[in-house]
């Protein structure tokens, strides 16, 4: 029962992070003078309008994953390079506001909150939990610099001269991408298992993606944490 409260809590955080994700870069791109993202139906705060079903449950379930890309057409913006840049920062920006607001949300429920039922306190807990870390953890993958993540739309908006590593990087950025993930995902998995460690130690010593996620969210969440550790 407390795996099910796990994974409905997992799902509905996943649900609200990803979802205010990619409304902000649809309201951003907007408000820059692009109305595709209108006329496309992602000027919402429906979720439904910007899962992925893949990583939508890759996500719930092994708390990585992503959301259907929101369309723009840069060419609509008023200014195009600070257009480009506002639109790529818009969810990263969205995502690390919000863990700012439910860090707190989630100290006020761990110390103050005590309802007589064990499994709807859990889940109020986790709740809370997976709303701060997932839009900590989201905020950060998203600034990886390799396509089609947000990282790399900054890229396209700040670089001007469009060289050869430009040009690796645009044609090969989502492959890499792909192998940065699946290398973290087999060393994470590996390590679950005895049999496997030593496998999972292995994969865990070029896991790039891992050390990124590990210490780099360490260090967006530690002035939050160190901020609301005052108050609480």
């Amino acid at each position: 029962m407390y795996t099910f409260v796990r994974l409905l809590a997992s799902f509905l955080a996943v649900t609200v992070v990803l979802t205010l994700h990619e409304f902000s870069h649809a309201f951003v791109a907007y408000k820059c003078g692009d109305p595709t993202p209108k006329y496309y139906k992602r000027l919402t705060l429906n979720p439904l309008a910007h899962f992925d079903p893949l990583g939508l449950i890759l996500f719930a379930f092994a708390e990585f994953g992503w959301a259907k890309p929101v369309p723009i057409n840069p060419y609509n913006f008023t200014h195009y390079r600070k257009g480009l840049a506002f639109t790529a920062l818009a969810g990263v920006t969205m995502n690390y506001l919000t863990a700012f607001l439910f860090c707190p949300l989630y100290l006020l429920v761990v110390n103050f909150v005590n309802v007589p039922y064990p499994l709807l306190q859990a889940f109020l807990e986790l709740l809370t939990l997976y709303l701060f870390l997932y839009s900590v953890t989201f905020c950060v993958f998203n600034l990886i610099p390799l396509s089609p993540l947000d990282g790399w739309r900054v890229v396209q908006a700040v670089n001007k001269r469009h060289g050869r590593i430009y040009r690796f990087f645009e044609r090969y950025g989502s492959i890499i991408l792909i192998v940065l993930i699946g290398i973290h995902f087999l060393s994470e998995m590996f390590m679950q298992y005895e049999m496997l460690r030593l496998a999972g130690q292995i994969f865990s010593y070029v896991d790039i993606l891992g050390y990124v996620l590990r210490y780099v969210v360490w260090a967006f969440e530690f002035p939050i944490l160190k901020l609301w550790g005052l108050v609480f």
